[in-house]
């Protein structure tokens, strides 16, 4: 991607980073995955505005991506994961997980079929050595791709119509699907995903076509809305949309230090994803066990009283026996709710008796504030706009 080295430099440029640098105006960046990536660009209220009202774009390059092909692709991609992936059609996209021979979760992700054998899997941890070990036995080839790729998310309600704009028809374009188009001197991939919950498309390139590819949505994009947004937006919108977030609302059982904290899928809330029927995957003995006896956490939407954001809270039953952490949360801006994600122990899903444990600051010191929670369902914001094909025109 560029002749600099990881000794060389604390943090990455991603393909895009001369754009983004230009724009973030509060300098606030992090880390992700090695890589320097925007938190707030300017403001994050009209960041999240943008995600929900008009169009946003955000940069994905440093997302894991692995290419995985061969002749025994699609059987390797079965043993390794719970789904059925021979029932990915080609220019198709699925969500999906893989666990650990005692069925504990090591990443969720998005995996991508792009001919009949060859895939690419998008997920947020390093699993290079799990996956060449997982491949021993199949003719398959797995190789890291992250730095040969250049990605963004453009999503929003205008995003359909910005595509339009820069001379792209995606109007056949249905969910979870993706297709080719040229664009300058090479090729543009466009997927109709995305982690917002909303209408929105993911676009994949070659670094060498970064910065046109950015140029051409800014262009495209000025009469509708569009703004870059950096990862705070972002996980506003995630938290609406209910989706998870691996390190965040569980912990990878490869890094895991403490046994209690080791989940499976099932204690995740899913299950959906697991297809009993299709034969052997890793992890399938375990889980089989686990469903037989029910597992002891579910992951839950809470409502939580108050408009503090209940981020880190330990839930407790009656106020005084814990029954739980909230694992992310935020004052949603598009439902004017309190909304919150939890492990909560799964003999507590339909209590009536639910507490959050709040410290808000207050002029310097922490407030202790027990504040009533509520299970409700997931996600708290899908609108109809998502999955409406051909999208709507703005």
């Amino acid at each position: 991607m560029n002749d600099l080295r990881h000794y060389e430099t604390p943090l990455l440029p991603t393909p895009f980073d001369a754009r983004t640098a230009a724009a973030c105006k509060t300098h606030a960046w992090a880390n992700w995955g090695g890589y320097r990536t925007v938190t707030t660009f300017e403001d994050l209220a009209m960041e999240h505005s943008a995600i929900r009202n008009s169009a946003s774009v955000y940069d994905l390059c440093p997302m894991i991506k692995y290419r995985i092909e061969g002749p025994d692709a699609v059987a390797f991609l079965d043993r390794l994961t719970p789904r059925n992936v021979a029932k990915l059609r080609t220019g198709s996209v699925h969500y999906t997980i893989w666990c650990d021979d005692a069925g504990h979760l090591l990443d969720d992700g998005t995996l991508f079929r792009l001919t009949d054998t060859r895939f690419r899997l998008c997920c947020q941890e390093r699993h290079l050595p799990w996956l060449l070990d997982s491949a021993h036995g199949f003719d398959v080839t797995v190789t890291e791709e992250t730095e040969d790729i250049a990605a963004l998310s453009l999503q929003g309600p205008t995003s359909a119509e910005i595509l339009r704009r820069a001379g792209i028809d995606i109007d056949a374009l249905k969910p979870f699907r993706m297709m080719d188009v040229p664009f300058a001197t090479g090729r543009l991939m466009i997927s109709r995903t995305g982690f917002t919950g909303d209408l929105g498309y993911e676009l994949w390139t070659t670094p060498d076509l970064a910065l046109p590819l950015w140029d051409r949505l800014m262009e495209a994009g000025h009469l509708h809305g569009l703004r870059p947004i950096g990862s705070d937006a972002l996980n506003i919108a995630r938290l609406e949309a209910g989706f998870i977030i691996t390190g965040y609302d569980f912990t990878p059982a490869h890094v895991c230090l403490r046994e209690d904290r080791l989940r499976t899928p099932l204690d995740m809330g899913l299950g959906w994803l697991i297809d009993w029927e299709k034969g052997h995957f890793t992890g399938r003995n375990a889980l089989l066990k686990q469903r037989a006896k029910g597992p002891e956490w579910a992951f839950v939407g809470l409502e939580i009283d108050g408009n503090i954001p209940a981020d880190g809270a330990i839930l407790y039953r009656a106020q005084k026996h814990e029954a739980g952490v909230v694992t992310g949360a935020c004052w949603s801006p598009t439902l004017k709710r309190n909304i919150a994600l939890a492990q909560l122990r799964a003999d507590l899903v339909k209590s009536p008796d639910l507490w959050a444990e709040i410290y808000a600051l207050r002029e310097l010191h922490y407030a202790k504030m027990m504040m009533r929670a509520r299970v409700v369902d997931r996600p708290f914001y899908t609108p109809a706009r998502r999955t409406l094909t051909p999208a709507a025109r703005f």
